[in-house]
Parts: C-alpha cells; sequence; structure tokens
C-alpha cells in the first residue's frame, strides 16, 4: 500500500449518494507530504462527498493546527486551521482540472486520491508572512538581530523595522 492509499476515494463502486469520510492529517501525513511549508501539526477532516447524478461534490470541513516557523525567529509555532472548501470531481476521459474547482477524472480509473488537495487547503490557510503575535518570539534571536539591523541613510525604507522587533 502507497503512503495516501487511505486518501483514494472509489467513485465507481457501490454508488451511495452521501458518503461521509473522516481523515487526521499528523505528523507522518505532513512529513510524507515533502513539503517544506508544513511539516508537523494535527488537523481533522470531516468528509462528505454527495452523488449528483455522476457528479461527485466533496464538501470538506478541516479544524486543527499546524507548527509553522517563525520568520522573524525562526522558532516554531502553532497556528490554527479552521476551514471550508469543495470540489466537483466527474468522471470523464482523462484527468483535467478545470475552473471552479471542477476535477475531471478518467472513468477508467474511477477513484481521486485527495491527499494533496487536503494538503493545500491546510497551506492556502496559513499566511505569506508568518510571525508569533507581539512579544512571543524567541527574545534572543529578536536581540541578536536588533544588533544586526541595517537602515539606509537617506532612504525611507527600513530593511528591518525596529518596531517589529521590540513587539
Amino acid at each position: 500500500m502507497g503512503k495516501f492509499s487511505a486518501y483514494k476515494i472509489d467513485l465507481t463502486g457501490g454508488r451511495q449518494e452521501v458518503q461521509t469520510f473522516e481523515y487526521l492529517l499528523d505528523n507522518q501525513f505532513f512529513a510524507d507530504i515533502e513539503s517544506e511549508d508544513v511539516q508537523k501539526g494535527k488537523v481533522k477532516v470531516s468528509l462528505t462527498v454527495t452523488d449528483v447524478n455522476g457528479t461527485f461534490v466533496f464538501d470538506f470541513k478541516l479544524n486543527g493546527n499546524v507548527l509553522i516557523v517563525c520568520d522573524r525567529c525562526l522558532d516554531e509555532m502553532d497556528f490554527p486551521i479552521e476551514t471550508t472548501a469543495k470540489l466537483v470531481v466527474k468522471l470523464g476521459k482523462e484527468y483535467a482540472e478545470g475552473a471552479d474547482d471542477v476535477i475531471t477524472v478518467p472513468e477508467k480509473e474511477g477513484f481521486i486520491n485527495i491527499a494533496w488537495f487536503l494538503y493545500e487547503f491546510v497551506a492556502l490557510e496559513i499566511p505569506l508572512k508568518h510571525v508569533h503575535a507581539p512579544g512571543q518570539c524567541n527574545r534572543a534571536m529578536v536581540e541578536h538581530l536588533k544588533q544586526h539591523i541595517v537602515t539606509a541613510e537617506n532612504d525611507d525604507e527600513d530593511i528591518i523595522d525596529n518596531e517589529e522587533l521590540d513587539d
């Protein structure tokens, strides 16, 4: 069995109108996905798949926390994940990703593996800039950074904003 076989959903066998699935994205999941953005976490996923005349509507609810690295002090920080997402999956001749989160899966295969989609839903919740709340950064690193602040004399732009480091 592959690393992500638990995330493989059969679209052809045992057609029930509504199916529900529960997943736990844990440290092993994030390690297996091999992405640098999120390497640890614990996120619960509830998935409802509704078959509407051969078109499958996937409704996801994700709730938990991931550990990410603070851009300022490089310590890990806990970041909450709470989101919903929707995918529409159709059977067709070949795999295709269309607009509005519509995925076409080859009918001869008859399944979709949602592991990467789950990871993307988590990753999209993380802001581009991730820093600890004011006063929560590693104080030793903040003090070290203050010693190496470079500013331009006649320029309006600081390379590192002193006020951010004081937070």
